[in-house]
């Protein structure tokens, strides 16, 4: 699919990314904020996504109930997330309505209201969202893994923030908070779909003319520091135990992340892969194991997650290590490397034909590695991948400390921080 990308920075300092895909009828606009959870003290844990959800009970000019008129009468889409180095509100449109999408975002962040009584209605929704993380075993996993394993760096806080915090927000707090990370130079518009990136640049421009440029001094984000060990939560009413291994891997803009993505992907990525097959088909120990590359600016990780029977927790782990280990030792035979090669460049095209992919995926483009790929570079890079740089990158992924967070009936469960080694 031919598409076009330009960017564009405009006086106060705002930048606007486009994708131009003629051969769609709808275009995908977002506001990406570049503050996620890793921006926030201990104090104000939850509050970017706190924000995310205020922001929709109503504007200066619009109630809750008239922006949601807005979007529904031109048959439109928009929503919001909060991740732990970015925030980002979007909407899906027809192209012929873009205008009014990008109207309706630059309103709802740019001109909140933050009414006391809506701080607190959505705050008890907050708050129950909370209270469904620890309903459910893999979120509750994965807090427990970044907590133990980035201790005392907002990494390792959850993007929720606490009952605590979220409990404590201050409408002073919320408004300091929103007028000193809202700023020109924090933000992106980016857009992908039918459109014209000059028309875009000035739509942009008027809507977001309010939005004054200027800077709030931070202190500088420290790198956080991988710590290994076991990790773990007794939940003796989950019927299994859910494990998830972490090895620390490279920043999300290093180079060497096509080899990285193919490595995961052949370790545990597909229904091919190494774990899946290991233990999944030949062992059936478990429904649900796999593996993912979790990227930060300054830092990542490797993790491989398997869902057992709280029994077989211990030989899930010998065997999943043993994957990564013989992977170091022989690295990938040319089949499987094809194999996780192709998957990756199908997953890829597939992704990148909806607006909204190409949208994130522009994003987070120029937010982690400042530059922007055509897709037909990414799969050029995909292909460039060999059997020895996956074996390489395997050796160092091998090397790192090793971290185990485990939920669930924990009791059987016989590993200690010396069994975790390759």
């Amino acid at each position: 699919m031919a598409s076009e990308i330009r960017r564009r920075k405009l006086r106060n300092g705002l930048t606007v990314l486009t994708e131009r895909m003629p051969d769609v009828r709808s275009v995908c606009v977002g506001v990406w904020l570049r503050k996620g959870s890793r921006d926030e003290t201990k104090r104000v844990n939850g509050i970017s996504h706190f924000i995310e959800h205020l922001v929709f009970k109503g504007t200066e000019n619009r109630s809750a109930r008239e922006l949601a008129l807005a979007m529904d009468s031109i048959g439109g889409q928009m929503d919001a997330f909060t991740s732990k180095e970015y925030t980002c509100f979007y909407a899906t449109v027809l192209d012929e309505h873009l205008p009014v999408a990008i109207e309706i975002l630059a309103d709802i962040v740019q001109r909140p209201l933050f009414d006391p009584v809506e701080l607190e209605r959505e705050r008890q929704v907050v708050l129950e969202e909370i209270q469904m993380v620890d309903d459910s075993p893999e979120d509750l996993l994965y807090d427990l893994f970044s907590s133990s394993f980035y201790p005392g760096h907002p990494l390792g806080r959850p993007i929720q923030g606490t009952q605590e915090s979220v409990g404590g927000f201050s409408a002073r707090q919320l408004k300091t908070f929103f007028k000193n990370a809202y700023r020109p130079q924090n933000m992106l518009v980016v857009a992908a779909g039918n459109l014209d990136p000059g028309d875009v640049a000035r739509q942009v421009g008027r809507a977001f003319k309010g939005l004054a440029a200027g800077t709030v001094a931070h202190g500088p984000v420290q790198p956080p520091r991988f710590h290994g060990g076991v990790a773990t939560r007794a939940r003796k009413e989950l019927a299994q135990l859910h494990l998830l291994v972490g090895l620390p891997v490279f920043p999300a803009d290093e180079r060497g992340r096509f080899a990285l993505h193919v490595l995961n992907a052949l370790l545990g990525g597909t229904m091919s892969s190494r774990l899946f097959h290991k233990i999944r088909e030949e062992r059936g120990l478990a429904y649900s194991v796999y593996s993912a590359v979790h990227g930060f600016v300054d830092s990542g990780f490797l993790a491989i997650y398997a869902g057992t029977s709280p029994h077989k927790g211990d030989e899930v782990l010998d065997l999943a290590l043993a994957e990564l280990a013989d992977l170091r030792d022989n690295g990938p035979n040319d089949q499987e490397l094809n194999v996780a090669k192709e998957h990756l460049k199908g997953s890829l095209m597939l992704a990148l034909e909806s607006t909204s992919s190409r949208m994130s995926n522009l994003a987070r483009q120029e937010i982690y590695q400042k530059r922007h790929r055509t897709l037909e570079a990414t799969l050029a890079a995909v292909d460039a991948v060999t059997p020895g740089r996956v074996h390489r990158m395997a050796e160092e992924v091998a090397a790192g400390k090793i971290g185990l967070a485990a939920v669930g009936r924990v009791g059987r469960l016989k590993r200690s921080v010396k069994g975790l080694r390759l």
